[in-house]
């Protein structure tokens, strides 16, 4: 039986200034409603009545959830696959570029199937990775030859030992959120580099598709994070937002989705016209991306 998290104040702020906003459907693996909540404070948006920690596994268990299955049936998961391996060198890129480092201490935090850590780890790096998920372990050492950690072993962290942290699409998902802002900020190092790239609600594909939008990945999806509310969550923690910068394909493979669930068919020139649209408008305003990577330090 399920243990059900019912929040009657933001998660992200604390404020009860809530409401509910719409219901999402679980296309993934459930095909359950989750009602979707707005906070008039921070503008943050969170999924009500998820479950708990230990009773959220299941709602992993899919071979379409990508991330943890490393799966590439169909056309939209090949196409993730094909851009998955220019952006895993931009990421390495941007991580040497914003730590001043070309070799460091690497933590990433939900790692999947370790394709990051992988890359990272041969570019000389000294990688911790973690990941809950049990598949996404046996995956990353049997296809990247990868060991990862259980994430648990996150509260075992020595202080001050990490160049960079990362979680690419991590944060969403955590339950314990405030906790692990609090490690983190323990486990970098005084100059060290937080790294955090979550689904933006605020994109033109989120408004375009509404509650048929890809990203909200309900009940997977904890927390739907704007730019304001992402800045008032990291300084509750000592942080501050260094710069931000565009995750420009996933306004396309979102859209891509998002157009499956709306429609029930593979639409993929509407879907690749969002995704471009949503990118044009992105260049005005990076915080309007789809996706947004916080690079993030501590507070002198």
């Amino acid at each position: 039986m399920n243990n059900i998290i019912t929040h009657h104040q933001c998660p992200v702020c604390f404020s009860n200034q809530i409401q509910k906003v719409f219901t999402a459907k679980d296309y993934t693996v459930s095909k359950q409603d989750f009602e979707i909540f707005h906070c008039n404070n921070c503008s943050a948006r969170f999924t009500q009545n998820v479950p708990d920690l230990e009773s959220i596994s299941r709602y992993y268990q899919s071979e379409n959830y990508v991330s943890h299955t490393d799966v590439k049936k169909g056309i939209i998961n090949n196409l993730y696959h094909l851009v998955r391996k220019y952006t895993l060198l931009q990421k390495k890129r941007l991580v040497q570029s914003v730590s001043g480092k070309d070799k460091g201490a690497l933590l990433d935090v939900g790692a999947g199937t370790g394709a990051f850590g992988a890359v990272m780890h041969q570019a000389g790096w000294q990688v911790t990775a973690l990941e809950p998920n049990e598949t996404a372990r046996e995956n990353a050492k049997s296809n990247q030859g990868i060991l990862l950690h259980h994430v648990k072993e996150i509260y075992q962290l020595p202080a001050s030992a990490f160049d960079a942290i990362t979680l690419w699409h991590v944060l969403e998902h955590v339950h314990e959120l405030h906790e692990y802002l609090n490690i983190f900020y323990q486990a970098l190092k005084p100059e060290g580099i937080l790294i955090i790239a979550v689904p933006n609600y605020t994109s033109y594909d989120a408004q375009y598709y509404k509650n048929s939008w890809a990203a909200y990945d309900v009940p997977r999806h904890l927390y739907h994070f704007s730019f304001q509310s992402m800045q008032m969550l990291l300084r509750q923690h000592g942080f501050y937002i260094m710069k931000y910068e565009p995750l420009w394909f996933d306004s396309f493979y979102v859209s891509m989705l998002s157009e499956q669930y709306l429609t029930g068919k593979n639409n993929f020139i509407r879907a690749c016209w969002n995704g471009l649209v949503s990118n044009i408008k992105t260049m005005k305003d990076v915080k309007k991306c789809s996706s947004v990577i916080y690079i993030i330090r501590k507070q002198k």
